[in-house]
């Protein structure tokens, strides 16, 4: 099983563009210590649910702070991103980071981004699958034209091409051997950055100490952590899929899903099964759908806590408002009002559906929805407090307590 991050980048009532910005970076560098295999990163427009607008820009500096961890965007909106150039940052990120970048696509939503961009809405309810192929196109091919109704180019040739082998990482002055051999400290020690008087202080912050994670230790307590080996073919391309339409769109052209957190696990099963049939009568493999299915990644909710009752208390204390705050001001491209969730009903569902509780029911959470779906990849938001302390602690007992426990 393989557990990541999901950074929304959100800014809490009362934060600042920065502070968001700045909780997201650290709660990266938390995720790599703590031995989390990714962070998935978020991309919004003129709203404070997520205060990243483009997430692969994001991913480039991320990617370049840390050694190991797998950074991937979760996810670039394409109808208001053109797919040559998104291809081309996917490329350049894929290549320079030894194969630690993963691009998630996904349409957005109706919103006002569709008339700033100046796309139109055309582009969110027709043009999806255009943009999609000329994306997968160019990050397959050596030379790329279109003929459609959105983009219309003679070929031109890929510079740089996704296809080619990636650079093996440089060890910097910062990390040294450490870095260039892939060590990371263990995750209990970003636990010990927290001091225990903070934990007097309120009671999000009641854990003492985390018991010992079981690794191969290297010399000065560090645990190797090692990354798979990227394969051949460009940068992993995931698809973010909510409809049947969506399902079927990444079946055929055999991208794997990235399931919402609004998902339980019936829904899951829903998807998955809607997917095994729109690959079958695409007329694809079912070696291929093995592969393919092991990719297919979850996102969720994790808030990690000593009693269940106080990781839920944390969450329904924060993200009631945030929801109202970020979602509340999204704006639509015609004007027309959307219906919003209900925040305090939309989070209690969140906290019913994830790994929300002690450790143990963490972990129990996650391994349950593996067993029912054959879902083995999560990509879980771990800022769900609002607090960038509070977060970097929720981070470092996730990896220090419940990744031991999955196996």
């Amino acid at each position: 099983m393989r557990v990541g991050a999901f950074l929304l980048s959100a800014q809490f009532p009362g934060q600042t563009h920065g502070q968001a910005l700045e909780r997201t970076m650290s709660a990266t560098t938390a995720a790599e210590r703590s031995g989390l295999d990714s962070v998935w990163l978020a991309e919004h427009h003129f709203v404070p649910y997520g205060v990243c607008p483009d997430a692969a820009t994001l991913a480039a500096m991320l990617l370049g702070r840390t050694r190991r961890i797998g950074v991937g965007t979760a996810v670039s909106v394409l109808p208001t991103n053109h797919p040559v150039r998104l291809g081309e940052q996917a490329a350049l990120l894929h290549l320079t980071s030894g194969g630690r970048f993963t691009l998630g696509v996904g349409r957005g939503g109706p919103w006002i981004d569709l008339t700033v961009f100046g796309t139109g809405l055309d582009a969110y309810e027709q043009g999806f699958p255009e943009r999609l192929d000329l994306l997968l196109g160019w990050l397959r091919g050596a030379r790329v034209g279109a003929d459609g109704p959105q983009f219309r180019f003679p070929e031109v040739d890929v510079v740089p091409r996704a296809t080619e082998p990636v650079l093996p990482a440089e060890p910097t002055g910062r990390d040294g051997l450490a870095g260039w051999l892939g060590l990371e400290e263990e995750p209990e020690a970003a636990l010990r950055a927290f001091p225990r008087q903070r934990h007097e202080q309120g009671p999000r912050q009641r854990h003492e100490q985390a018991p010992l994670r079981p690794g191969r230790a290297g010399r000065g307590g560090h645990r190797v952590v090692p990354r798979p080996a990227p394969g051949p073919g460009g940068p992993p391309v995931v698809m973010a899929c909510t409809s049947p339409s969506g399902v079927r769109t990444a079946a055929e052209r055999g991208l794997p899903m990235l399931l919402g957190m609004h998902s339980g696990d019936e829904d899951k099963k829903e998807l998955l099964a809607a997917y095994r049939a729109a690959w079958r009568a695409a007329g694809r493999g079912e070696e291929q759908l093995a592969r393919v299915e092991r990719e297919h990644v979850a996102a969720g909710v994790a808030q990690v806590d000593d009693r269940a009752a106080d990781a839920r208390a944390e969450l329904l204390r924060a993200m009631p408002g945030f929801f109202a705050h970020g979602l509340g001001a999204h704006r639509t491209v015609d004007g027309q009002e959307r219906r919003m969730r209900d925040p305090r009903a939309y989070t209690e569902l969140l906290c019913d559906l994830h790994p929300v509780g002690t450790p143990r029911q963490c972990a129990d959470r996650l391994l349950a929805t593996a067993e029912r779906t054959g879902i083995r990849r999560f990509a879980l938001l771990t800022e769900g407090s609002g607090d960038r302390e509070t977060t970097l602690h929720n981070i470092a007992r996730l990896g220090a307590e419940v990744l031991p426990q999955l196996g």
